[in-house]
């Protein structure tokens, strides 16, 4: 197999369409359909199932086009490491985030980012399933929810935060000075959709104790959220963090009792990726900045 091949696998296997591949690699089509079928005869298996101008991967074409992410991932590292051996500090970082406030805390940190490293290119990747990302190695750094439960993954806890019931202050919650976690689900709530992590959290506990969340409205972003609490539509659980972030002075927070809800965040990269001075520059980062914050407010990462 030559790398030229397997260049040519990836690219067909992301976009899968023949066409759209060639353009990509700047290659003719029938070029690019000869090093698949070079490819296939080489392993003796069919890498593509072919459906008039459609095309699918094969089992066998998934595990072959996961192992060529991973390598071509190496291989890049191996470049970046050479290339700081030589003092070249330039490049592209990418860090994930999960949607929400995780990826907002990145965001507020590029501009510093940017000039201490004014060089490296970095971007931003804002999705739930951020874990599978730095396994297949996409990404350089992610900052995540833990527990992360696969040994592949390396993790540097940041800071453990509670979660908050929040709403409008003409809310008949409002004054308050905690709330049981089973008088939430006897009012109306706005929340993120099922796929967000810090439902998953809220859902989870609402199984064990043997009840279930029905949310009044769900929504994906945070600005309508805010908006519909702001409006008494309902009340919503937010973490610390977020509530902190955009600071409505016609919101109240109460914390949560029996049981608390609260969750550790931290950053997380692939255990056999090397890290290059922009990614242990970036860890450094947001590592300084998240200590400031619980030295400016204590109670925001941890406690009430």
């Amino acid at each position: 197999m030559e790398l030229r091949q397997l260049e040519s696998f990836i690219t067909t296997s992301e976009e899968l369409h023949f066409t759209r591949a060639s353009v990509k690699l700047g290659i003719t089509q029938p070029s690019l359909s000869h090093q698949i079928k070079t490819l296939e005869d080489e392993l003796g298996v069919l890498l593509f199932d072919r459906i008039g101008k459609k095309i699918a991967l094969t089992e066998a074409g998934m595990i072959l086009f996961r192992h060529c992410k991973l390598a071509f991932g190496n291989l890049a590292s191996a470049v970046d490491e050479i290339h700081e051996l030589q003092q070249i500090e330039r490049g592209t970082l990418t860090v994930g985030a999960l949607p929400g406030e995780l990826n907002q805390l990145v965001s507020s940190l590029l501009l510093d980012f940017h000039q201490r490293y004014p060089k490296v290119r970095i971007k931003l990747i804002g999705d739930e399933d951020i874990v599978n990302q730095v396994l297949q190695n996409e990404l350089d750094v992610a900052l995540t929810i833990f527990p992360v439960e696969d040994d592949r993954v390396r993790t540097i806890p940041l800071y453990r935060e509670n979660f908050y019931f929040v709403a409008a202050s003409d809310h008949p919650y409002a004054g308050r000075s905690a709330i049981n976690f089973e008088d939430i689900l006897k009012v109306p709530i706005v929340m993120f959709p099922e796929t967000h992590r810090c439902r998953q959290l809220i859902d989870t506990t609402c199984t064990e104790a043997g009840r279930k969340l029905v949310p009044l409205i769900e929504t994906t972003t945070i600005e309508s959220l805010f908006k519909l609490v702001r409006s008494g539509a309902g009340g919503t659980i937010l973490s610390r963090t977020l509530f902190d972030m955009y600071d409505y002075d016609d919101l109240f927070r109460i914390p949560i009792q029996n049981p608390a809800l609260s969750r550790e965040v931290g950053i997380a990269y692939h255990r056999d990726k090397y890290m290059g001075k922009a990614a242990l520059g970036f860890i450094d980062l947001i590592t300084a900045h998240v200590k400031e914050l619980k030295q400016e407010a204590a109670p925001s990462y941890g406690g009430n």
